[in-house]
């Protein structure tokens, strides 16, 4: 059972819509910034050498994540305290974009290094904060008979938001002979002109949710008073976790499987280029095709995520990503590998978006944001493990293939501890489980 709260909902479209296109617009700093145009920029333009430039980004992505997982729980449990999601989002958005925008001004030269990782390392705590507060919006705003198809819904568009900002900054800027605007090639600025148009993106396309999305009410407390109360909060609910043991069994699956995600983007484009001889060109068009058929995936789930749950989703999903992985990792196959590549992305989005509806579903009334900060420690805490395994496996092995085993390993995992966990439905109000 669900508090009623959380049952009894008059749903408006143009709110829900609003806060879903949210994630269209965070997307944009994920898919330009962080996986394909600056992260490639920085390697071989800034820092001039692969080998240092992957070091160097990996310690980027590595100390934003520890800072999000050590501060995101209590910063959730503050959130909390104050009552308001959208001055957090607020806020944590104009520091990604003024963050995004100010990558302008890193030119291609080793002189801007420092800059270069201080704007990526606040512009990436800004996105993942405001997503946060984004994600523990979603109980208040969606019925319980219709919150999967919202979840699913918006990561799907939040897929596609990515994929537009990114095919516009390619084919407008980028991978063309003569760049808009007077841009010159000889400093990068058709290259640099993307972190520009990705800060406008963010900034344009999150207007709606703050102006058209219902929020609740402001708390009558100052920020310090909320402050000592979710230090205190958040000090109870670790004390008092076995209330909660559905929901930190369901965390550590989560966060095992996530992690196979995540090296499943950060060495799939490795992998192609590796063992079928990829080109840039070609991994690029890979990573847009898995990220299409990932947000075409989530889309299409979110209604089965209604139907029988998120549970259900999840290990449906799971299933289809140890198939589909296992299949790119035998086949020889050319045509075989982009078979099964495009079709691991079906399941890729189904079992991120029924994570943030079991979630939504399970978090105790008025401890949302906290819950939700406690998921995002989940996903970054051991965000190293898989791609340390992949890369030792590999260099042990000698083959890509044999280290990318790890992966369909992680799925099977993550498969066998969310199989402990009960449906969200079975779980009671005070946090019991008819499960145990």
């Amino acid at each position: 059972m669900m508090s009623k709260s959380k049952n009894n909902k008059s749903e408006s479209f143009i709110s829900l819509f609003s806060w879903a296109l949210y994630d269209w617009a965070n997307s944009a700093f994920f898919a330009v910034i962080l996986t394909f145009v600056f992260a490639a920029y920085f390697s071989e333009s800034v820092v001039q050498d692969k080998t240092l430039g992957s070091t160097l980004w990996g310690n980027i992505v590595a100390a934003s994540g520890l800072v999000i997982a050590l501060t995101a729980p209590f910063v959730g449990a503050i959130a909390d305290q104050l009552g308001r999601r959208k001055p957090w989002i607020g806020w944590f958005s104009l520091v990604s974009i003024g963050a995004t925008a100010a990558l302008w001004f890193v030119e291609p030269s080793q002189d801007y290094i420092v800059l270069a990782m201080v704007l990526v390392f606040f512009g990436t705590i800004g996105a993942e904060f405001a997503i946060i507060f984004y994600n523990a919006m979603l109980p208040d705003l969606a019925s319980k008979q219709r919150i999967g198809r919202w979840s699913g819904w918006s990561w799907g568009l939040g897929y596609a938001g990515g994929l537009a900002c990114l095919i516009v900054a390619l084919f407008i800027f980028v991978n063309v002979e003569e760049p808009p605007l007077g841009l010159s090639k000889a400093s990068s600025e058709h290259i640099r002109a993307t972190f520009i148009l990705v800060a406008i993106w963010y900034a344009v396309f999150s207007v709606p949710m703050f102006v058209k999305t219902s929020d609740r009410p402001r708390q009558n407390i100052s920020l310090l008073e909320a402050a000592k109360s979710g230090w205190q909060q958040l000090k109870t609910s670790i004390k008092n976790v076995r209330e909660y043991k559905h929901i930190v069994r369901f965390l550590i699956a989560r966060m095992v499987f996530v992690d196979a995600l995540a090296t499943v983007f950060a060495y799939g484009g490795i992998y192609a280029k590796e063992v079928f001889d990829f080109s840039f060109t070609e991994v690029l068009y890979f990573g847009i095709g898995l990220n299409l058929t990932a947000g075409i995936g989530a889309a299409i789930f979110a209604w089965l995520d209604d139907k029988i749950g998120s549970r259900p989703t999840m290990l449906i999903s799971l299933l289809g990503l140890i198939m589909t992985t296992s299949g790119v990792l035998l086949v020889t196959s050319l045509n075989l590998f982009w078979v099964f590549g495009l079709l691991l992305g079906i399941f890729v989005g189904p079992a991120q978006a029924a994570s943030r509806t079991y979630m939504a579903r399970v978090s105790p009334e008025g401890l949302e944001n906290q819950m939700f900060g406690l998921m995002a420690l989940s996903g970054k805490v051991t965000a190293f493990m898989g791609p340390f395994l992949v890369g030792w496996l590999t260099y042990w092995s000698g083959s890509q293939r044999i280290g990318m085993t790890v992966i369909v390993a992680l799925f099977v995992i993550g498969f066998g501890l969310l199989y402990t966990v009960p449906n969200a439905e079975q779980v009671q109000v005070d946090g019991a489980s008819s499960f145990d």
